[in-house]
């Protein structure tokens, strides 16, 4: 059959296990796109770093590692030297030990030297902190490496602070615990050695923009007890990797990016699950089968053939129906296989994480459907296999998912199963732009005047901002006028020594939300036994945990009786209705401020044939009601909701058009919503390509007639307050983005327009009108218009 011509011709286990699960699909379908053979790569091995102490050397040499690689011993050199640097190699490289070897040689020759660990996710810090425990020199506990996070219990966090020199944290506590409370850890401060900034590439958009500001108040705080501390980063392999750190930090960063640890053979499989007969969705589309219920499919394959196996979903609802799609499959061929398989994301209880990570380490759970929870999580070896449900929004992170097979060194599989989505179609079908392009640059912005003017405040009431400060740390300018803006508010008072803090009975850090969420997690909660079943972003919550939607926990389904975002609480109980909900909602725009617009093509008695233009505008979103659909995706009511509208500022990059240039190339009036509508639609799904992104990091409105353009217009924002960086990079990469977006359409092999090329799963328009050929023809012009 064709699918089988695709698998490389490799005896490797990464395409045996591929060859069996393609064996597994039913007769006649033909889901393969194509498949390669990563090659495997040979290790370079640098000599022992002359400072490394003969007890730590005979601990890791004992532990199987006879010499670093050449990138690990380079970076640690850096880091001994004084020089922040960044290692940015692949997954599984060993970054660990490049800060390892310096922080634990420090804080063994200096017996007052403190370091700090700081990871975005609370998994990778304990798996971290259980290896900088087995790395302590004479095994005496000199290092003192402690957790201090929020899973922290208060009655043990007076010892942490008091007692240990190696601090395992996270961003979040930083910024709550450690920060605002400078005064007690003074100690700690003073002697800082070293920062240790963990899968670096995580932040990105707001939440690195946050991150970025964080590191800066921190830095200051140190300086003001005369600690200086070496920054040392690690991160999946990304562009220009110094540039990133140097944004993040406010420093000046090395990078290492030459990867000299060995890697097996990876069998890289691009999957698109076949076409559903006899099933339609919105307005008669052709609906293709989930990429979660095939990845439950693949999962179920690869457990019994013996295989460990991770699946990375896109959301915790995905991951839940993804494990229980695969435990049932199992369960009806072995019961003990179904108990194999579990579900791993953000949101469950500390108890509950904890348990499984030790599963999954421990072997018990053969498949783990998970968040992006376990991206950067625990370090599992072993793993034969790794299932992408849905292109992760960068390939970075894809390349990191991935990453986690294969770990020991041996050969493994990685498909990417597409959703029913435009960025992920285009993907399956052009395999050179994820498998051999460069990886994307990462976008943050820490002069966002939404994100510099509460940290300001964090940082005034931390200790009073100079004007040195405001120039050499915070960026100057901009941050005068967020400081201007804080003093007109009464929040800070400018004298002649600097701007202090005005309310000093109050901090301001816990109305900061650093990861860009909206504010406080709103608790899911069980209405007749009180049981808190998990948390829910705020900005979220309308669409996700409204009245009436169903909910998942752990494989069991729940019905929302209330949402009260006030007191942050929805209250659910148990159900397993037939049906799923899916949120509606409107949208409204308004521009702002227009910092760049360009016209090009023939000037006629309505204008430029085409302007594009960048700047600040202000959206205006609200819930309105939600469908109950069938698993076939058959819409079976539709529920009015009554909601409070949300408004964001942001940034946002749109494109207008003539009427003269529509009417040429055929789109009359009554053609021009749909055709606007699709080409916007399959723009936010192919801006990924462009930016570190996610399409629900970015929305989008098109209009017939924009009342303060006064023209045809398509407009793509940032999703969150005062932007992250996606709109303007957008405006820089206009070209490039546009021609994958109308490639993507017009290469569909839909008849009239489906999930995979113009269709949304957040249209709040129930994704009518939409007009695909017009979207060609709209893309087309554009495109015949911008320069080359």
């Amino acid at each position: 059959m064709a699918r089988q011509e695709r698998v490389p011709d490799d005896a490797g286990h990464g395409t045996d296990l591929l060859r069996r699960v393609l064996a597994g699909t039913p007769q006649g379908e033909d889901p393969l796109t194509h498949a390669e053979v990563v090659p495997a790569r040979e290790g370079r091995q640098a000599e022992w770093p002359s400072w490394v102490l003969p007890d730590l050397r005979e601990r890791l040499e004992s532990r199987g590692l006879p010499a670093p690689w050449e990138h690990q011993a380079l970076a640690a050199e850096h880091a001994w030297a004084g020089r922040h640097v960044v290692v940015s190699t692949g997954t599984a490289s060993g970054k660990s030990l490049a800060y390892q070897l310096p922080v634990v040689s420090a804080l063994s020759v200096e017996p007052a030297a403190t370091a700090l660990y700081l990871s975005p996710t609370k998994a990778l810090g304990a798996d971290q902190l259980r290896a900088a425990r087995a790395l302590d020199p004479g095994g005496a506990d000199g290092l003192r490496a402690s957790s201090y996070d929020g899973d922290t219990p208060y009655a043990e966090r007076d010892a942490v602070r008091r007692s240990a020199r190696w601090l395992f944290t996270n961003p979040d506590m930083l910024h709550r615990g450690i920060l605002p409370r400078h005064g007690r850890w003074t100690t700690f401060l003073r002697r800082l050695r070293y920062v240790v900034v963990d899968e670096a590439h995580a932040y990105r958009g707001v939440f690195g923009s946050h991150v970025a500001l964080l590191l800066r108040r921190l830095r200051r705080i140190c300086a003001r007890y005369g600690a200086h501390p070496t920054f040392v980063l690690a991160s999946a392999t990304m562009s220009e990797p110094g540039q990133s750190a140097s944004a993040l930090t406010g420093l000046d960063v090395v990078e290492v990016t030459d990867d000299a640890s060995p890697r097996g053979r990876r069998a890289v499989g691009l999957w698109e699950p076949p076409l559903l007969e006899e099933v339609t969705g919105e307005n008669g589309a052709p609906v293709r089968r989930s990429a979660g219920a095939e990845t439950s499919r693949i999962l179920a394959d690869l457990v019994v053939e013996g295989a460990r196996s991770l699946a990375f979903v896109r959301s915790r609802r995905g991951a839940e129906l993804t494990a229980l799609g695969a435990r049932r499959v199992l369960g009806e061929i072995d019961p003990e296989l179904a108990r194999q398989v579990a579900a791993y994301r953000a949101g469950f209880l500390p108890e509950e994480r904890r348990e499984l990570e030790a599963a999954l380490m421990s072997g018990a759970l053969r498949g783990v459907a998970t968040t992006n929870a376990l991206e950067l999580g625990i370090d599992v070896a072993g793993l034969d296999a790794v299932v992408v449900a849905g292109f992760p929004g960068t390939r970075a992170s894809f390349w990191q998912q991935a990453g986690r097979a294969g770990r020991s060194g041996d050969d493994a599989l990685v498909l990417l199963v597409a959703r029913d989505d435009p960025l992920d179609t285009f993907l399956v079908h052009h395999p050179e732009a994820v498998l051999g392009a460069p990886l994307e640059r990462t976008v943050l912005d820490p002069t966002n005047p939404y994100v510099l003017a509460p940290h300001l405040a964090c940082a005034a009431a931390e200790l009073p901002l100079t004007a040195s400060d405001v120039d050499d740390v915070f960026g100057g300018e901009v941050a005068r006028r967020a400081l201007d803006d804080l003093a007109a508010e009464g929040l800070v008072r400018h004298r002649r020594g600097g701007w202090f803090w005005a309310l000093p009975t109050e901090r301001p850090h816990a109305g900061v939300d650093i990861r860009g969420s909206g504010g406080e997690q709103v608790v899911i909660v069980e209405s007749g036994t009180g049981r808190m079943l998990g948390t829910v972003d705020p900005g979220a919550a309308p669409s996700t945990v409204h009245e009436g939607a169903v909910h998942l926990h752990q494989g069991e389904s729940y019905v929302v009786d209330s949402l009260d975002l006030d007191e942050g609480l929805a209250h659910v109980h148990a159900e397993e209705p037939e049906w799923t909900t899916q949120s509606r909602s409107v949208t409204d725009i308004e521009v702002v401020e227009t910092e760049h617009c360009e016209s090009f093509g023939a000037v006629g008695a309505d204008g430029p044939e085409l302007q594009v233009c960048l700047g600040t505008v202000e959206v205006t979103e609200q819930v309105v009601g939600y469908l109950r659909k069938m698993p076939s995706g058959q819409v079976v009511e539709q529920v009015p909701l009554d909601l409070p509208a949300r408004t964001l500022a942001t940034r946002a990059v749109w494109y207008t058009l003539s009427e003269a240039l529509l009417d040429g190339v055929g789109i009359v009036p009554a053609r021009v919503p749909g055709s606007l509508h699709a080409a916007e639609h399959a723009a936010i799904g192919l801006m990924p390509l462009v930016a570190t992104c996610d399409r629900w990091d970015i929305g989008g409105v098109s209009t017939a007639l924009h009342p303060d353009t006064g023209r045809p217009t398509v407009f793509v924002h940032d999703g969150h307050p005062g932007g992250a960086g996606f709109a303007d990079r957008g405006h820089e990469a206009m070209r490039t983005w546009l021609t994958a977006t109308r490639d993507a359409i017009a290469g569909c092999e839909c008849p009239s327009g489906c999930p995979s090329c113009v269709q949304s799963p957040k249209c709040g328009n129930g994704n009518d009108p939409l007009d695909k050929a017009g979207a060609v023809a709209v893309l087309t012009a554009v495109l015949g218009r911008l320069p080359g």
